[in-house]
């Protein structure tokens, strides 16, 4: 998954030990916080607790009452198995065995794409080596292409004869009846990141819908493709808009829908994986590394992002479906199963925002916040605070941050709560930065649940910045001659970067707008990151000409919040 500026190379970047630090991760879900109203006392000057996802063994949870499935299928996507790294074969390896020891009679295994990460023979061979070791003899294999599946350099056609031809699978999309029920897959139609259904395989999926709804209008359809649609599960906002309204009004007539989707790495355990309004949608994570909602102090990609491997288990009864979201990495159930009551009415869905979310986070009143003073430094301040509660999820952290001097707020910030962590942090440090040196400031902390209600109570306290300097950019020159001249460059006062990176553009555009000319994910060590910018390796170079003036920005973060930039001027 990328945006204009990103290319799969900070997929290679996850790999590479950019983000390398180890982290597990669970549900922090609202009977989770019920139980973490930790008084901090003596907490606050002493070693961190770590608050449990759980107190009781799930796996009770997760039982039906001994009745036997008509139908069970593992859901897994994104694997992205690599040519010269094995880590993420190894955990689908684990993902296989584990799965065989949680669902020993699988009638079906459905992988949504991004079986590999450049769609080469090798990383197929790799995928269906292991898959075939594996698989259960009855198990009917299901899987479609992702975007990641077609950057191998092929043609389009090229690239899907591949796929057919090593995964064994009929066409691109397709339609399967098994023990009864029906699975229509369907596959995204070149390398686009966000994906492309055509009009043409939309028409043929409404097709099967009519063919399944007469066969059987009581049982649910089972419908899997990469992308999301949009505007619909956590993270959709990475999914298609391109024919989304054809593809959403297609499955619309059908409550009975079940729709698959992968693409995101966002995690099961937000409330919002799962989507019901017309149909059901629900994502399906990954075995790769997470991925997260933009603009948090951790950045998109957290430390120990490449630790999460997660697994869908369906178990299909005569009058209901069991989803079981599955946490392979601490190899325990994640949660509560999704029920889906057959058969489907959408008047009596249970997972709508209406339904699901009744209350606002809020702190109790033991709760507390302290400044770290170890961690704070010229330009930020770190705060350790008790988690707030919730009746479903705690996601976010709104910090403010108010100068004392002047009594004007300078910075807003997001922070996620860590629920993606196992244990999770109670209390909870966070780093928040691009502060003006030697200043007091006062903090205030509200709780925002994942549907975006904010605690009616706040936590504040008061830190002061270290006498230093703001983050800059010096350049050894600021007139280059020529396009083909480079420039050193010197980043310095930098903080230990979290999806940070520095891009270039013309000196009149806004970032955010136009895709940079060039960018990079940055290095830091103690504060400085020194390189040679090389036109050479311009993305746009048609954009960099003679006598024009450009800049180059650094931001914090994987969006565009720009903290330093310096400009240059390339000479005749």
């Amino acid at each position: 998954m990328t945006d204009k500026k990103f290319t799969s190379d900070h997929v290679q970047a996850v790999h590479d030990g950019l983000f390398n630090k180890e982290m597990d991760r669970r549900s922090f879900l609202g009977k989770t916080t019920k139980m973490a109203g930790v008084a901090l006392g003596a907490t606050l000057m002493g070693p961190l607790n770590a608050l449990p996802a759980n107190a009781a063994s799930r796996s009770s949870v997760m039982n039906s009452n001994g009745a036997k499935p008509d139908l069970v299928f593992p859901v897994i996507s994104d694997v992205h198995i690599y040519t010269d790294n094995d880590q993420n074969l190894n955990k689908f390896k684990t993902t296989l065995d584990q799965l065989n020891q949680v669902a020993p009679k699988q009638d079906a295994f459905a992988i949504v794409g991004d079986l590999t990460e450049y769609g080469d023979v090798p990383q197929y061979d790799k995928l269906m080596s292991a898959f075939n070791a594996s698989k259960q003899s009855k198990t009917v294999p299901l899987m479609v292409m992702g975007n990641h599946d077609y950057w191998n350099g092929l043609s389009v056609a090229d690239a899907q004869s591949l796929f057919l031809n090593k995964t064994g699978m009929e066409s691109l999309y397709f339609h399967k009846v098994i023990n009864g029920y029906h699975f229509i897959m369907l596959g995204t139609e070149d390398g686009l990141t966000e994906g492309r259904f055509s009009v043409q395989q939309i028409n043929w999926l409404g097709e099967q819908l009519k063919i399944a709804n007469e066969d059987d209008p009581k049982k649910p359809i089972f419908v899997f493709h990469h992308q999301p649609m949009t505007g619909t599960v956590y993270g959709s906002e990475w999914g298609f808009n391109e024919n989304r309204d054809l593809m959403y009004n297609t499955l619309k007539p059908y409550p009975q829908v079940i729709s698959f989707s992968g693409h995101t790495h966002y995690p099961l355990d937000d409330p919002r994986i799962i989507h019901q309004e017309d149909f059901t949608s629900i994502g399906t994570s990954t075995g790769a590394y997470l991925w997260m909602d933009a603009g948090r102090v951790q950045g998109e990609v957290p430390e120990g992002a490449d630790f999460l491997n997660q697994a869908l288990v369906v178990e299909v009864y005569n009058n209901k479906v069991l989803i079981k979201p599955r946490d392979i990495h601490n190899n325990d159930w994640t949660g509560e199963p999704f029920e889906i009551s057959l058969p489907a009415n959408k008047n009596n869905f249970k997972y709508t925002e209406k339904r699901r979310d009744k209350k606002a986070p809020q702190f109790s009143k033991d709760a507390m916040v302290s400044i770290v003073q170890d961690g704070t430094t010229a330009t930020s301040l770190s705060l350790m605070l008790t988690q707030a509660k919730d009746d479903i999820l705690v996601h976010d952290y709104k910090i403010i941050a108010k100068r004392v001097d002047n009594g004007q707020v300078e910075k807003e910030y997001l922070a996620f709560s860590e629920y993606y962590k196992d244990p999770v942090p109670n209390p909870l440090t966070l780093t928040i930065d691009r502060l003006k040196p030697n200043t007091l400031y006062e903090l205030e902390i509200f709780a925002v649940d994942a549907y975006g209600k904010e605690s009616p109570n706040s936590l504040k306290a008061l830190g002061k910045t270290l006498e230093g300097k703001d983050i800059s950019i010096s350049l050894s020159k600021t007139e280059l001659n020529g396009v083909h001249d480079t420039v050193e460059v010197t980043v310095e006062n930098a903080r230990a970067p979290k999806s940070d990176w520095i891009g270039l553009y013309e000196v009149n555009e806004e970032p955010g707008g136009p895709a940079s000319i060039w960018w990079m994910w940055t290095e830091v060590t103690n504060g400085t990151l020194t390189f040679t910018y090389d036109p050479s390796k311009n993305i746009y170079p048609a954009r960099y000409k003679e006598g024009s003036t450009y800049k180059l920005v650094y931001f914090y973060g994987s969006g565009y919040d720009a903290v330093a930039s310096a400009t240059f001027t390339v000479g005749k």
